[in-house]
């Protein structure tokens, strides 16, 4: 047995000796091992926003943002403005919102007032801002939140900003909902009626319009 260990322990020393005297082995290169593929992810498809030039003049688009920054006192709140292209037909969309944010529009009906259209031919010809016209008035309006009136109900107020439009509340020029701006009344007549100056509206848009304009937010008609 004494033999034994001693025969493993010189072997032993001789496996080191052995392990010491022997050339040095070649480093050893590792090669980075591709994970293996794995099914792509299908990638969410948003919508691009949608370009205000599409479906809003350009000279309005422009002339717009431009009274942004005159009334900016006046008009604190960016993040969409409300936009009336009297140059296009009563039966038309002619009232957009406009996201300043995301760049999208949604389009509604509106009306214009009979002193502008005395012909009813559907197109409004001249603006004023003279009480008892009952014609359109142009320019920049500042909406001022959510009003009630006895004739007409619930509207949103809005306050002119310029001399084309500065009597706006004097002449009660307000946002409303109203039977003559109402598809029934479009699909029978082929064009909107006419209201005494303001921005009629269909019954069905209204309450979406007077939560959202607010109080504070540019409401811009050009022709």
């Amino acid at each position: 047995m004494r033999l034994s260990r001693r025969g493993l322990i010189l072997g032993g020393a001789a496996m080191v000796a052995g392990c010491a005297t022997a050339p040095k082995p070649l480093p050893i290169v590792i090669a980075e091992i591709p994970a293996p593929p794995t099914l792509a992810a299908v990638p969410q498809v948003i919508p691009p926003p949608l370009d205000p030039g599409r479906l809003v003049r350009p000279e309005l688009m422009s002339r717009a943002m431009a009274a942004l920054d005159v009334h900016h006192q006046r008009i604190p709140l960016r993040d969409r403005m409300y936009l009336v292209d009297f140059e296009k037909f009563s039966g038309e969309e002619r009232l957009f919102e406009v996201d300043l944010i995301g760049g999208r529009v949604t389009a509604f009906r509106t009306t214009h007032g009979r002193g502008s259209d005395p012909a009813h031919s559907g197109f409004a010809r001249t603006f004023s801002n003279t009480p008892e016209s009952y014609m359109s008035s142009v320019g920049a309006f500042a909406t001022a939140g959510a009003g009630w009136g006895p004739q007409q109900g619930p509207n949103i107020l809005l306050d002119g900003l310029e001399y084309s439009n500065n009597l706006a509340r004097e002449r009660a020029i307000i946002v409303h909902g109203a039977d003559y701006a109402d598809p029934d009344f479009l699909a029978r007549e082929g064009k909107l009626g006419r209201s005494y100056g303001c921005f009629s509206t269909a019954h069905t848009d209204l309450p979406m319009l007077r939560e959202r304009m607010g109080e504070g937010r540019l409401l811009f008609a050009w022709a």
